[in-house]
């Protein structure tokens, strides 16, 4: 079995979530910032490396750690992720949408990948993202005082 070591980034703008989609693969479903952390990479610093990477986005800041979770595929796969999940926010006002294009995908695929940011109320998230992406979503709605999080 290999293991890889993954970061995803909750970036919250009250009680939103900012989501992605690829331009070029929507089959790949609604996601988070995140990706692979590199070698001896301090997972926190790799969180808020990946959701710079990926939205274009300064000055994001760790607000917590929010918990890991494994990921093992139901394909059968010998691949599992140990996927740690963070909560972040920005010092500074972001668009309602936009689209920035990642230059150095962790997947190794060539050329840049293009996403689509938007946001998502943070009730509906669970509903909208792919299903490898919600594991602290609860945990998330909780920290923030959300009502009527369990819906």
């Amino acid at each position: 079995m290999i293991y890889r070591q993954k970061v995803y980034a909750y970036i919250t703008r009250g009680d939103e979530l900012l989501v992605f989609r690829h331009v070029d693969f929507p089959d790949a479903g609604i996601q988070v910032p995140g990706g692979t952390l590199e070698a001896g990479e301090d997972p926190a610093q790799g969180a808020l490396r990946e959701a710079s990477e990926e939205t274009g986005l300064e000055r994001l800041q760790e607000v917590g750690y929010l918990g890991a979770h494994e990921w093992r595929f139901a394909d059968g796969r010998q691949e599992a992720h140990l996927r740690h999940f963070y909560h972040l926010l920005s010092d500074k006002p972001m668009p309602e949408t936009w689209q920035h294009a990642e230059m150095h995908p962790s997947d190794g695929t060539p050329g840049e990948i293009l996403f689509e940011f938007y946001w998502t109320p943070l009730s509906q998230a669970s509903a909208v993202l792919h299903p490898y992406y919600v594991a602290f979503i609860e945990a998330l709605q909780q920290k923030l005082g959300l009502k009527n999080w369990r819906k």
